[in-house]
């Protein structure tokens, strides 16, 4: 997914990228213009690629005329992969009460889309459910590497995906460039002691094409140089030693040092009686303060958790704090959180 960029720059590198040998190209109708990009620089090679994209539609009146404006946008009449979009649990409960699934048949049968799928950010017990209930999903796109392993659906999920022979695609190999940009001295003293060296960005491609469970790694390129690496790295094969593996189990380690609070993710203050989303206020936070990087978690933060449901909701009932395993005074750490993101996404 390339944005942000000019139109004629995005039209350069997805042409270089195709002469270069990539086929498979992801976008979304959210991705600012991403889709009308993708098709002036593609619809002469059509044939030869594979077209992901997405649609976010969350009222019945939007299912067609979204994906129809899909087809315009990328100058095609049909879409090779197509993805509900970013799925969480009220989402999903939303489109399937819509008969969103009676859609994607009819997706299918008029030939407009040849396999379907979804994108998501939830948890595993959850993502399961969600593939339980349609027998005709093909892949998945889930965020994935080192670091969250344990995040959203992480390594179970992508377990599960594989035992049903369903396609696993991964986002945010790079946690949005936080991987590969300004490294902690920490980090890269771990880095240096590998018997293999290799860059921020090999270490985190490579983890996730080591593993069997993963089909497809999507990483954003918006330079011509960020596309010769990505290919060059993909290009060369390279496996992961066991000694190397651990090194990165200490790098990731090592990144949750920094983290703003010791919650475990446990559960047990759930539900709050007032709504809040104590987990996931409390994870985005931590992450920021992991990586460094108030921005990209505050994206998660607020597209993710619902209005109601964030940290300045909580009303200080304090009725939560006897269930925590870490003895956390968490509404004192949910008005840490409100102070850290604020009430509104203006962080760009």
């Amino acid at each position: 997914p390339i944005q942000r960029i000019s139109q004629a720059d995005a039209v350069y590198l997805l042409q270089k990228a195709f002469d270069s040998g990539i086929n498979y190209y992801d976008t979304a109708r959210w991705y600012t213009d991403s889709e009308e990009k993708m098709g002036i620089a593609l619809a002469h090679v059509r044939d030869k690629i594979i077209i992901s994209t997405k649609t976010g539609a969350t009222e019945a009146t939007q299912f067609w005329s979204d994906l129809e404006t899909s087809l315009t946008n990328l100058k095609t009449d049909y879409i090779d992969i197509y993805l509900l979009h970013s799925l969480t649990v009220p989402d999903w409960t939303k489109v399937r009460d819509l008969d969103v699934l009676d859609f994607l048949d009819d997706c299918l049968s008029s030939g407009k889309v040849k396999h379907v799928g979804f994108s998501s950010h939830i948890e595993v017990d959850y993502l399961i459910e969600i593939l339980d209930e349609y027998p005709k999903w093909e892949v998945v796109l889930t965020q994935m590497n080192y670091l969250d392993e344990y995040y959203q659906s992480g390594i179970m999920g992508l377990e599960y995906l594989r035992d049903l022979n369903i396609g696993s695609m991964i986002m945010e190999p790079l946690r949005g460039g936080r991987l590969v940009n300004n490294i902690p001295a920490e980090v890269q003293k771990l880095w240096d002691m590998a018997e293999v060296k290799r860059t921020p960005v090999e270490w985190a491609l490579q983890y996730l094409w080591n593993r069997d469970d993963v089909d497809c790694v999507l990483s954003g390129m918006t330079s011509l140089e960020q596309v010769k690496d990505n290919i060059r790295i993909a290009s060369t094969e390279d496996i992961i030693s066991e000694n190397d593996q651990e090194l990165i189990r200490e790098v990731a380690r090592t990144y949750r040092t920094f983290l703003g609070n010791q919650c475990t993710r446990c559960g047990y203050c759930m539900p709050c009686p007032h709504g809040v989303d104590i987990i996931n206020c409390l994870s985005e936070y931590n992450i920021a303060h992991m990586m460094n990087d108030p921005k990209a978690s505050a994206m998660q933060y607020f597209s993710l958790i619902d209005d109601d449901s964030r940290a300045d909701s909580c009303i200080d009932c304090k009725e939560c704090i006897p269930f925590c395993t870490q003895m956390l005074d968490i509404p004192k750490e949910l008005q840490k959180v409100y102070e850290y993101f604020g009430s509104e996404f203006d962080h760009f």
